[in-house]
């Protein structure tokens, strides 16, 4: 199918353990947990929190995005590019204070993750975190790929809320490998006979980004299985419309042929239903001699 630029650049910069399909050992459940995909949160022992304040989130997100000792100076023009040096590093001050205050609200001891000292600032790597964006990468960049184990992990896009031009690439890209998840989720479960698994990932892609054709070939094929003829027809239709408008280009030959066979399949149900419909309103008349031979039969 028809892929829209998704090539594999670097990798998230933190590098916690690689995921697993292994049970996390009683310790990696205890090591606090950083979630940057969607709402930015802490969690320690089972316990969430969300950090209440925008600039200590950020903090927290440039942190764990790149976990070596940075200089406290470039750290505040990633995160205030627009400020001057001064106040740049006056708000980096009060979010590092922010963000020791939410730690130990959670109950996570600034000091066991967070080295800090007059010049730079960085997560410890002697301390173990969980980080689901490192997480998800794993899962994608594995061999072999664990494509719903990507999906379950990926909650929302990179640090939703916080628009840093340091993540947002990051963010473009950790959302071109969800989305190629989607689309191979979706034909997996196809092929294995989940229709509803199948059809929810296809739609989600597509909520992302209408222009995935292989899962408009997805829900053409679905319909093709279990649904109608105006069914298939019209995200057929609904395909070729935008693929004119946005890129001006037909669809694949693969996705034309997905659709003849679907729209074949549609109208072998219909001729089967029909058949099925006429026979039962048929009833044979039966005989004297066959009805009297029945009605001896049941005395």
């Amino acid at each position: 199918m028809r892929s829209l630029g998704h090539s594999q650049q670097r990798p998230v910069v933190a590098r916690a353990t690689a995921g697993t399909d292994r049970p996390a050992s009683t310790a990696a459940r205890a090591a606090p947990r950083i979630k940057l995909l969607g709402a930015v949160r802490l969690t320690s022992r089972g316990r969430d929190m969300r950090l209440g304040s925008r600039n200590a989130r950020a903090l927290l997100v440039v942190l764990a995005l790149d976990r070596r000792m940075r200089f406290r100076d470039a750290i505040a023009a990633d995160l205030w590019p627009e400020l001057p040096e001064a106040e740049a590093g006056s708000a980096l001050r009060q979010a590092l204070w922010l963000l020791k205050s939410g730690m130990a609200d959670a109950g996570i001891d600034p000091l066991a993750l967070l080295d800090a000292d007059k010049e730079r600032i960085g997560l410890r790597t002697d301390m173990e975190v969980g980080l689901d964006a490192t997480e998800f990468e794993a899962c994608v960049l594995d061999r072999p790929v664990r494509f719903e184990a990507a999906i379950e992990l990926y909650r929302g896009d990179l640090a939703e809320g916080i628009d840093l031009e340091c993540v947002s690439r990051d963010r473009e890209r950790l959302a071109d490998l969800f989305e190629d998840a989607l689309a191979e989720a979706a034909q997996r479960r196809l092929l294995a006979g989940d229709f509803d698994g199948a059809r929810d990932a296809a739609l989600r892609l597509l909520r992302r980004d209408p222009l995935r054709e292989e899962a408009h070939a997805v829900m053409i094929e679905l319909y093709g299985l279990t649904g109608s003829r105006s069914q298939v027809f019209r995200q057929y239709r609904r395909l070729r419309e935008i693929l004119a408008t946005e890129l001006k280009v037909e669809p694949l030959r693969e996705t034309e042929d997905a659709y003849q066979i679907a729209i074949r399949r549609t109208a072998v149900r219909s001729e089967i239903r029909a058949m099925w419909t006429a026979g039962s309103e048929w009833q044979p008349r039966a005989s004297g001699g066959a009805r009297e031979r029945h009605t001896q039969g049941l005395t």
